[in-house]
């Protein structure tokens, strides 16, 4: 089971920082990744973070802006998103993976078995 918090309203150029917690699994071991989506889009990848820690992955209209981490012992996942802008305002959800995914299926959400109900972040221009 997978609980993300730390969406809200902050104003362009702001900072938030989510947070992802999984209980009921070891999801040290698996692939994390966030994802968001706005009402008539898809779900687009945003960044992603093996079980290792030891690669990371984002979405080019984040890179550079948004920092994920984990944090095993907590089986916690978070996303630093700084310079925050309107386009970045969406649903942001975080999903679990079994360890092992290449490098074009991390990015993929179909291959995610493992979903959060999603937080809100907003923001205003």
């Amino acid at each position: 089971q997978l609980q993300a918090s730390g969406g809200g309203l902050v104003q362009a150029g702001g900072s938030l920082r989510l947070s992802c917690a999984a209980s009921g699994r070891t999801f040290s071991v698996y692939d994390m990744g966030w994802f968001r989506q706005t009402p008539g889009k898809e779900r687009e990848f945003v960044a992603a973070i093996r079980w290792t820690a030891i690669s990371i992955y984002y979405a080019d209209s984040v890179k550079g802006r948004f920092t994920i981490s984990r944090d095993n012992a907590k089986n916690t996942v978070y996303l630093q998103m700084n310079s925050l802008k309107p386009e970045d305002a969406a649903v942001y959800y975080c999903a679990a993976a079994a360890a092992g995914l290449s490098d074009r299926s991390i990015r993929n959400l179909n291959a995610y078995a493992y979903w959060g109900q999603g937080t809100q972040v907003t923001v205003s221009s």
